[in-house]
């Protein structure tokens, strides 16, 4: 009788416990262990991890600056936040940028940042119990170059964790980007529009297929880019600030490739030859817009596949998603459990349905 109830309730116990080691807060905190939480503020936890440095995993940092014993990030990420942020931002804290593979002891905890395809200085983070157990989560990433950690709890994002959102032309995306900005030049300027990050990878992208005209940019994306820079990233040079006296010299009928955030999309370069670079595009490489602008597929995310092929190599006991930030939680959860076998659950639970 002891035995056939232990045998019947031991798998939900254990799932409780894999439970308890990590979780998403209804405020967008990943927590993993008893002592971080990731990509938000959580009053309950020492110590803070940035990911990276776009905004939806910058939440309540200034409290998590202000409360926690330590700010952990990546010296790039460090660096980026400093120019996103102002140079006197992260000093009101305790920051400790650490390198990737550099364990950091706090607690009887382990804590470990992974490199990760996504943006300059992004990470997932694994922290290991004092019981051994691997609690890991992804972050954002791109599977493509992204090293698998093996795990035993997973918290994994789920941007574009619907079935249907795979692609399968990240290499004529690239090929589609080069074209379309040669097409543009050959009628005059070209003016290109995405996020942080992905910016910087189109200035890759274009110095390595030997674009000569010159690069303009605002003040603060040029500052980002010599971050970029100073890590290692090779991108075109010089890069020039888009200021008026600048401007003036080049809109002289001259050639060159502008840079802007997508939030200028409607404020600059109206009647130019316009690319807007973005992930939320599955059909082609490329899709023209307008007379003069075109979308074309670059993503720095995993599709469907690669989300599903992380969780399979990675195997783990019980996978998280991640459903407070924009993208298919829930959806993601039921095709691990029915594809992989693998417990998953989508945290936060909503009461609304946000993913279709």
């Amino acid at each position: 009788m002891i035995l056939a109830a232990y045998n019947k309730w031991a798998p939900w116990f254990l799932q409780m416990e894999s439970f308890l080691k990590a979780n998403v807060t209804d405020k967008g905190a990943i927590l993993l262990g008893s002592q971080v939480a990731c990509d938000a503020f959580e009053e309950t936890r020492p110590l803070r991890v940035v990911t990276h440095a776009h905004a939806d995993h910058l939440t309540g940092l200034h409290r998590s600056l202000k409360m926690c014993d330590a700010v952990v990030m990546t010296p790039a990420t460090r660096d980026l936040i400093s120019v996103l942020k102002g140079p006197d931002y992260l000093l009101n804290g305790n920051v400790k940028a650490i390198n990737y593979g550099s364990p950091l002891i706090f607690n009887h905890e382990r804590l470990i940042l992974f490199r990760v395809d996504h943006i300059l200085g992004a990470a997932q983070v694994l922290v290991e119990d004092a019981e051994g157990t691997r609690i890991l989560y992804t972050g954002d990433f791109r599977f493509t170059d992204t090293p698998v950690v093996q795990s035993d709890v997973l918290v994994i994002e789920a941007t574009y964790g619907n079935p249907w959102r795979t692609r399968n032309f990240e290499d004529e995306a690239k090929q589609a980007l080069v074209s379309m900005v040669e097409k543009g030049l050959e009628q005059g300027p070209v003016y290109v529009f995405g996020y942080h990050g992905k910016l910087q990878e189109v200035m890759q992208i274009l110095h390595k297929a030997r674009i000569k005209v010159p690069f303009i940019m605002p003040e603060k994306i040029r500052r980002i880019s010599e971050v970029h820079q100073n890590h290692g990233v090779i991108l075109h040079r010089p890069l020039y600030s888009a200021k008026r006296e600048m401007q003036s010299t080049l809109h002289g009928g001259g050639k060159y490739v502008a840079f802007y955030h997508m939030s200028w999309r409607k404020k600059v370069g109206l009647n130019k030859f316009r690319i807007c670079v973005s992930g939320w595009e599955f059909n082609s490489p490329c899709r023209q817009l307008s007379n003069n602008e075109y979308i074309v597929a670059l993503s720095d995310h995993s599709d469907f596949n690669g989300l599903l092929e992380y969780v399979q190599r990675s195997n783990p006991k019980l996978v998280i998603t991640d459903n407070y930030r924009a993208g298919y939680g829930t959806s993601l959860a039921e095709q691990i459990e029915k594809r992989l076998g693998i417990q998953a659950k989508a945290l936060p639970i909503r009461t609304k349905k946000y993913n279709s």
